[in-house]
Formats: structure tokens, sequence, C-alpha cells
């Protein structure tokens, strides 16, 4: 399915990966990512009954209105959150303060667990499960960043206010909505602020809360929110394997040791090798290097010369064949240096470790839980996109259990850069922010 991108911050999330069109989606229309092009209805759900009957209740109409009277109050949250410094590993002081947001809506349950992830729960009525709805706390950004946000006109700019303040503005909203108009659910629902979702970070947030964490065995369906339109279904996980690599030797003069073995020689011989490896385009699967380090001086023959690479694929086997390509070319680069110049002084050694691993996922558009979720859609006249992205999702897409990553109701634009921003359009957003509650309480089991 071809799936129109409406966002630039969109673009960057899903990482320019469109997920393959399963077989019983290929007779759908292309969906359109903009909120406000209607399209007739196109009841494909076997939940859109559901979806419409919710969406026109009373109590659903209410939980709307806050929205509405709210948003100034959550536009105010998302800024206050943004001047909250949150690089990689340093998201404490946003996590405390998104900690209270929490409490100040009334969760139970309060915690930081020892990845510094923040939760709070909010009970249900019981027969339906635990429901982790979550945004990440981190950006892309170092702590001298200048993230004071500044107004122009109907745009906020702030590196961070997108990806991810958005979601976790969006989380609060829908919390003060659904209480004030006393929506109840059958899931407990866990709202999660969480730590390390950017680069750096390799998901330690969500590897904490699924596998060490006190929910580890306890929950049984996840969405995330992201910076997106509201009618994408983020249903499939982009996998990442990358390596720091870094080649070492002697070192010496480059005039009075020419002829030694040189870690830079075995370093490009490695890189032509692997820029040389051809990879399918279906599941699209892609590499890179991305960082080059090393040396001291342009007449050293260097001791250490590194480089970061990445490869990603939404198949596993096939993330697995250009991973196993790549080890495989290291070990004889180091061999063909070690054989064309001399040993005498020591010999290249190779030091490879890895520096992000994100598991393969995928949470098909066929299964019951999607289905709820593109019910809001179907109800709409807005019919839902399937997507692959590198998200929060990737984990419980890879353990089996239900995941998605959906919009976080705000038009954002140019995501990791300096110029980062949000657009304020409140009949616009509110709509939207209403579309990812409607599937939050579908899959919660809304009463």
């Amino acid at each position: 399915m071809k799936t129109r991108i409406a966002s630039a911050a969109l673009a960057a999330l899903l990482c320019a990966v469109a997920a393959p069109a399963l077989a019983q989606e290929a007779a759908k229309p292309a969906a359109q990512v903009d909120f406000g092009n209607v399209r007739p209805p196109q009841p494909t759900s076997p939940y859109t009954k559901q979806a419409k009957a919710l969406m026109t209740s009373k109590a659903f109409k209410a939980a709307k209105a806050t929205l509405a009277a709210g948003y100034e109050q959550t536009v105010e949250d998302i800024v206050t959150l943004t001047e909250i410094p949150a690089p990689p590993f340093g998201e404490a002081e946003k996590g405390k303060a998104y900690l209270a947001m929490l409490a100040k809506e009334g969760l139970t349950d309060l915690d930081t667990d020892a990845a510094g992830n923040v939760m709070g729960l909010r009970k249900g009525t019981g027969g339906g499960g635990l429901l982790v709805v979550a945004a990440h706390l981190d950006t892309v950004f170092p702590a001298s960043t200048d993230v004071k946000v500044r107004r122009d006109g109907d745009k906020l700019y702030a590196p961070g206010i997108g990806d991810d303040t958005v979601g976790l503005g969006s989380i609060l909203a829908i919390l003060r909505a659904i209480n004030a108009a006393g929506i109840q659910t059958k899931s407990d629902i866990l709202f999660v602020g969480d730590v390390g979702e950017e680069g750096p970070g390799d998901l330690r947030g969500m590897k904490e809360l699924f596998f060490k964490g006190k929910y580890k065995d306890k929950i049984d369906a996840f969405i995330s929110l992201e910076p997106s339109g509201p009618t994408v279904i983020v249903n499939g996980g982009v996998g990442s394997k990358r390596y720091k690599t870094t080649f070492k030797g002697p070192g010496g003069h480059s005039m009075g040791d020419f002829g030694t073995v040189n870690p830079a020689f075995a370093l490009a011989d490695a890189a032509r090798q692997f820029g040389e490896l051809k990879v399918p385009s279906d599941p699209r699967t892609v590499y890179n290097i991305g960082l080059l380090e090393g040396g001291t001086s342009v007449n050293s023959i260097p001791f250490a010369v590194s480089m970061t690479v990445d490869m990603r694929s939404s198949g596993k086997a096939e993330l697995k064949a250009v991973e196993d390509a790549y080890l495989a070319i290291l070990p004889k680069a180091v061999e063909a240096e070690n054989a064309a110049r001399s040993t005498k002084r020591g010999v290249i050694s190779l030091d490879n470790k890895m520096v992000g691993d994100r598991p393969v996922g995928e949470t098909p558009a066929n299964s019951p839980f999607v289905q709820q979720l593109a019910a809001v859609g179907d109800a709409l006249g807005k019919p839902m996109g399937y997507v692959a992205g590198s998200t929060d999702a990737n984990i419980p897409m890879s353990l089996g259990k239900p995941a998605v990553t959906l919009g976080a109701g705000f038009v954002t634009f140019r995501g990791h850069s300096l110029e980062e921003g949000m657009e304020v359009n409140k009949a616009r957003d509110v709509e939207s922010i209403a579309v990812t509650m409607a599937q939050i309480l579908m899959v919660a089991g809304a009463k």
C-alpha cells in the first residue's frame, strides 16, 4: 500500500521504509495521511460499528470537548517539557517533571524504574489485560543545546519539541479527557514516559520495561505515540544492527616506518567490500557508514581507526544476512593488510563492538488488535495506512505482543534539526488527538 506522507517528521520517524502491502489489504485505496482529506467510508474492519458507537457516545463527545477546552494547557505542557533538556542518557530531570504531571492526573502505582522510565497506572474494571501507552522522553540533542521555545505565528520552534514531546503532551491531554468524561476501560492502562528511544539509547527503556522491570511478564499490548498523521498505523518494526569497528596497529612515522601495516588501509578495504554488498529492495534493506574516526596527525601511521556502521531491514532474515556478510568481511581485511605490509613492529588487530540492536517485528494488519485501531479510521471515512518504522514498538513486536505506534496528533516539521517545530492549530489538533484517544479506548475496552 502506498502511503502519502504529510509530515517531514513522519518521514524521519519511519526511516523512509514502507511495509509491504498485505494481500488482504491490496484492494483498499491508498491511505491519505492528511486528516482533512475526507474520503468516502470504506468499512473494512469488523469493529467499525463498535468504533462508530464509541465516537458517537455521550461520554466520548464529553471527552473530546475536554480536549478542546484544555488545548492551551496541552500546548503549555509541551512547551514546559521541551524546555527541560533530555539528551540520550540524560532524561532524569524531564522524567521527574513528567512523573509529577502524571500524578496530577490521578494515576496510581507511580514509579521510576532502573532505566529511568517513569510511569503510572490507570486501573480498569477488569477482564482486559494490561495496555501500555508510551511516549519517549529523550531527544537526539546534546545537553548544551538551547531548548528554549520560540513562537512565530502559529509555529513553535525548539529542538525536541516534535520528537517526541508532542507524544508526552498528547498522553496528558487524553488522560484529562477520559477522566473528565468518566470513561472506564476493561484494561488497566500503564502510561509511560520512556528513555532511550533515540539512536544511542538503543531502546534501553523498552528493554527494561519488557525484559527486567516489574511489568515484564504482565504487558498484554502496547501503543507508542510519535509525531505523525492520525491515519497511519506503524505496525512493522524496522530492525537494525550497529557496530563500531576499530582496526588497531603498531603505528609509526609516515616516512621512517613506511611499509609497516596500517589500520587505515584495513579499514578502507573493509569499507570498500561493505559498499559492494548487494541487498534486496523488498523487504527494503539498507546499510551505511556514518562515522569515521582515528589517527593523530597527517604524517603518522595511525595506531587505531574506526568506523561506525548501521544496517537496517524490515525482514529478519535479510537483516541477519547483511550483518553476517559485514562480519565476514572484517577478518579478511585484517588478514589482507597483515599480508600486504610488514608486521615486524606488530600486526593489525580487530575490535568490533555492537553498539545498537533493534529487533525486527510486525503486528499483522489483519490481527484483531490492529483491526480495532483501523476501525476508527474506517468509521471516519479515513482508512488507515500501514507502514514500518524504528520505534519503541519494535521490542514488544519482536516478542509477539500486539504493538503499534500511532500519531501524537500534532503536525511537526524539521525533526532532529535545530529548527524542529510544531504547528498550533486547535481545531485540527483536537480532531487528530481525538482519533488517537478513540483508538486507545477501542483496544482498552472502553465502557
